[in-house]
């Protein structure tokens, strides 16, 4: 089965064009956070959102971690996925699943150490899909994403196979150079990556390319 990309970190209609064009599966939109690029207007997501047609999944980042703020962020976007980047208590996610029916909720789990195999397993039975990131919630900053750090791929590769058939997105320092490597080593569902298919912070439809054709290669 071909691995799904998700090119994050979309900060216009163009860019969001210029990845499905690409064969992006699904769209990145970065509302407000603690830190990390990307980051674009609630009314501009909604805007894209509204704009990008099925199959391609539109996905909203948000730092907030309570289901009825996350729900009324969630009504302005209309994306098709909410990405939960912060840790969500597991009483919320029930309460935002009933609060946003049909939409897709997925999991951020940031593979610092051993301790994200847990934390991984006991959110999954709440999410649609985890995706595994490379930033550090428990720093002064809170580091939720866009970090262009690896991780462990062995501790990520263990969460995939502990919450099988739970889908999983792998994020963290992905580039063409580096991919093919952690799609065999994790086995993802799907890649997400935000810097480094850009130039000059924007995106570059080259290195995009270039990256697609290495992802379907390997997958």
């Amino acid at each position: 089965m071909s691995v799904v990309v998700k090119v994050c970190c979309i900060a216009s209609m163009d860019e969001a064009r210029q990845a499905i064009d690409a064969g992006a599966g699904a769209l990145g939109l970065v509302s407000a956070m603690p830190s990390g690029p990307g980051v674009i207007g609630d009314a501009l997501i909604a805007q894209i959102a509204a704009a990008v047609a099925p199959p391609t999944q539109t996905f909203l980042l948000t730092a907030r971690t309570d289901a009825m703020s996350i729900a009324s962020q969630h009504a302005a976007a209309r994306t098709t996925t909410l990405q939960l980047v912060d840790h969500v208590p597991h009483d919320e996610l029930r309460q935002l699943r009933a609060l946003c029916p049909g939409v897709h909720l997925v999991q951020v789990i940031h593979v610092t150490g051993e301790a994200a195999l847990n934390e991984a397993r006991a959110a999954a039975a709440f999410v649609d899909a985890l995706l595994l990131d490379s930033g550090n919630p428990a720093g002064a900053v809170k580091q939720l994403g866009g970090t262009g750090r690896t991780h462990d791929w062995r501790v990520s590769r263990r969460i995939r196979d502990a919450v099988a058939p739970r889908p999983v997105f792998l994020a963290g320092g992905l580039h063409a150079g580096n991919v093919a490597a952690a799609i065999a080593a994790v086995q993802p569902y799907g890649i997400d990556l935000c810097s480094r298919v850009r130039t000059d912070g924007r995106l570059d439809a080259d290195k995009l390319r270039t990256f697609m054709q290495v992802v379907a290669a390997a997958g």
